[in-house]
C-alpha cells in the first residue's frame, strides 16, 4: 500500500493542532493575531541557522541515496539546488529588522533544532532518504499553510523594506511548485525506502519537535523579556 497524499496532510494538520493547543501564541502567530518584534526576529534568525544545517542533511541524504535510484536523486537534486542560498532572502529582513551578519553566525541554534537535525541524521543513517523528505515536505506544506499569513501580518507591523526577503522567498517557492516537487520525491522515497506507517510516524515526530521550537523562542524572547521588565520594575 502506498503513502496517500491526504493521509500526510491530514496527520501534519491533526498534530500542528495538538502543538497550537500546548505551546503559548502559537495558533496566534499562525493566523495573523499577534506579533512580537523580538519572537519575530529571532524566529527569522533560527530560519537562517536551520536552513544552512538542514542543507547539510539533505546533501547526506542525497549521498545515501547514490547510485541506487537515479530518478530520485536528480529530483532531490533539483529541489537542493533550487532551495540553496535561500537564508540570504531571510538574511536582507533580519539586517533591517536591526540584526547584523555577525550576529547571527554567533547566535547558537536553539536545542529543539539540534534535536530536529540529530534526529534526521539518524533517520537518514539508519533508514536512507525517506525522513528528510518527509521533513522537506512538511517545510513546503507549513509555508504555504502559514508563511504568508505571518509575513503579511509583519508587513503590517515592520513596512515593506523589513519584508522583502521574506516575500521573495515566498514567491519563489510558488513559482517553482516545490510543494508538488517535494510529494513527488516523497511519494518515490517511501515507497523505496520506507512505509507508508513509517513515513507518518516521521511527520508526527517533526511537527512535535517544531512545536518545542515555538515553545523554545516563546520562552527566550516573550517571557525573557516580561521577566526582565518586571524585574526593572521592581528595582525602579
Amino acid at each position: 500500500m502506498s503513502l496517500q497524499r491526504s493521509d500526510l496532510d491530514n496527520q501534519l494538520t491533526v498534530c500542528l493542532e495538538r502543538q497550537f493547543e500546548r505551546v503559548p501564541m502559537m495558533r496566534e502567530f499562525h493566523s495573523g493575531q499577534w506579533m512580537h518584534r523580538e519572537y519575530y526576529v529571532r524566529h527569522l534568525v533560527e530560519t537562517v541557522l536551520r536552513i544552512r544545517l538542514n542543507n547539510e542533511v539533505d546533501g547526506y541524504a542525497l549521498y545515501r541515496v547514490g547510485s541506487t535510484d537515479d530518478h530520485l536523486a536528480a529530483t532531490l537534486a533539483q529541489y537542493l539546488a533550487e532551495e540553496y542560498g535561500h537564508e540570504h532572502m531571510f538574511m536582507r529582513d533580519i539586517k533591517q529588522l536591526g540584526w547584523t551578519q555577525e550576529q547571527v553566525n554567533a547566535t547558537k541554534p536553539f536545542f529543539s533544532t539540534e534535536l530536529l537535525m540529530g534526529y534526521l541524521y539518524l533517520c537518514v543513517n539508519k533508514e536512507g532518504p525517506a525522513a528528510t523528505t518527509v521533513w522537506n515536505y512538511f517545510v513546503e506544506w507549513y509555508s504555504d499553510q502559514f508563511n504568508q499569513v505571518i509575513t503579511n501580518n509583519a508587513r503590517g507591523q515592520y513596512g515593506e523594506d523589513a519584508l522583502r526577503g521574506s516575500q521573495a522567498h515566498l514567491d519563489f517557492d510558488e513559482g517553482h511548485d516545490h510543494d508538488e516537487l517535494m510529494w513527488k520525491v516523497v511519494d518515490r522515497a517511501v515507497s523505496r525506502w520506507s512505509t507508508p506507517e513509517t513515513a507518518l510516524s516521521y511527520a508526527e515526530h517533526f511537527v512535535t519537535l517544531i512545536g518545542d521550537y515555538f515553545m523554545e523562542l516563546y520562552e527566550s524572547t516573550v517571557t525573557v523579556g516580561a521577566d526582565e521588565t518586571a524585574s526593572a520594575s521592581t528595582a525602579s
